[in-house]
């Protein structure tokens, strides 16, 4: 049964809002222009593929766990606007095919693919148990069947209470969810390690998986901050989704900037403490040649100005302002993931290729083109749970 509070928003995406059309259009001119690149240069096509899909994989990866943890934690106040984040994870099994050139320019990516670099590498051959091609791929098709079980089952229980009005769904979703964030965590950090990490074999950081996951969970904030307003900007869901939902969206969003500061600073910290060659000769690359002042962006975007902006409760409160620090994070969090790959293609220094715009253009159009495509499948909202009417008294 519906929730007793009131809802005089129409819970129906307009089927006039041609946004998911505007979306794919924008993706497949993207795509095709990077295919392009491809016969130009196609190392570089690879790596800047490779920087796309690490950006919008941690925004979909991130409303998963975030959906898995709302359950388990019987959250009330993100129910209403928790059909943004269903939405998006369970488009995590199409987002899997998006793989597939990173599979197919494993060769390009990896030094640890060719054989002969693995036999002239003692490092590399006490590696490869782990660093080879074909239990790498068979490690990526377990990551997205489980990351996609868990995603499409998030969303279709959710909209099955919905048409059933069966609260004994909760229960359900709430039992998956724990044995699901364990099993996401792991995933997670494994997926970490083969696509971003092991770029450089030869360098490693047990922290690593934590820290992407850091990465991820930040965005989630401010994807979620910005897809509302634009639902407000277009005249849908204005007096359900309020002002509130804005406020506790802030707040988490500051709470992990915090969290990503502290991971990356810890992760920086020991290595530098150590001062063990194999592992600072990776942030010497990375300090050097350019890279340094994309370093200096991102530290500022994503931590140091939503950190000193956040903290005050009037700008939490503020939509422009939270608008802006959601976008800043946005763009610090591709800066810091081509900040992160693209010094193993171009070890001497920073070199712009208009591909890592094209495939970021490309990969952004269908990735969201996808999320609306779902989320107007469906109400908006999960009209049926019964912790609804909590969710709804956000003022």
């Amino acid at each position: 049964m519906m929730s007793k509070t009131t809802i005089t928003d129409s819970l129906e995406f307009p089927s006039d809002l041609n946004i998911t059309r505007t979306l794919f259009g924008v993706g497949i001119v993207g795509l095709i222009a990077t295919a392009i690149g491809y016969f130009i240069n196609h190392d570089q096509f690879f790596f800047s593929y490779l920087v796309s899909f690490s950006f919008f994989s941690s925004i979909g990866l991130g409303c998963l766990f975030f959906v898995m943890l709302q359950h388990l934690t019987r959250s009330h106040w993100s129910v209403a606007l928790r059909r943004i984040p269903e939405s998006i994870s369970s488009n995590l099994w199409i987002w899997g095919l998006f793989l597939i050139p990173v599979l197919l320019g494993i060769h390009s990516l990896y030094h640890w693919s060719h054989a002969d670099a693995v036999a002239a590498d003692p490092v590399l051959q006490g590696k490869e148990p782990y660093l080879n091609t074909t239990f790498f791929i068979i490690r990526q098709v377990v990551y997205f069947a489980i990351w996609s079980f868990l995603g499409y089952r998030m969303y279709n229980k959710s909209v099955e209470m919905d048409e059933t009005g069966d609260w004994g769904l909760q229960t359900l979703l709430r039992r998956t969810s724990g044995p699901g964030i364990f099993i996401f965590a792991i995933t997670l950090a494994f997926a970490s390690f083969d696509w971003i990490m092991s770029l450089d074999p030869h360098w490693y950081s047990t922290m690593f998986g934590v820290y992407y996951f850091a990465m991820s969970f930040q965005v989630l904030f401010a994807t979620l901050i910005l897809v509302i307003m634009y639902l407000w900007k277009k005249g849908l869901l204005k007096n359900t989704l309020q002002k509130g939902h804005i406020y506790d969206l802030s707040v988490q969003m500051f709470g992990f900037t915090v969290f990503y500061a502290y991971i990356a600073f810890s992760q920086f910290l020991l290595i530098y403490y150590a001062n063990i060659p194999e592992e600072t000769v990776w942030f010497l690359e990375r300090l050097n040649g350019g890279y340094e002042y994309l370093a200096y962006f991102y530290l500022f975007g994503r931590f140091v100005i939503p950190f000193i902006v956040l903290l005050s409760k009037r700008a939490k409160t503020n939509f422009k302002i939270v608008a802006s620090i959601s976008v800043l994070i946005l763009v610090s969090h591709l800066v810091e993931l081509y900040w992160l790959v693209m010094p193993v293609l171009n070890h001497h220094g920073v070199h712009f290729n208009w591909m890592t715009l094209t495939a970021f253009l490309g990969m952004g159009g269908i990735f969201m083109g996808l999320f609306f495509y779902r989320f107007k499948q469906q109400k908006m909202i999960p009209i049926n749970d019964p912790k609804l009417a909590e969710s709804l008294n956000k003022h």
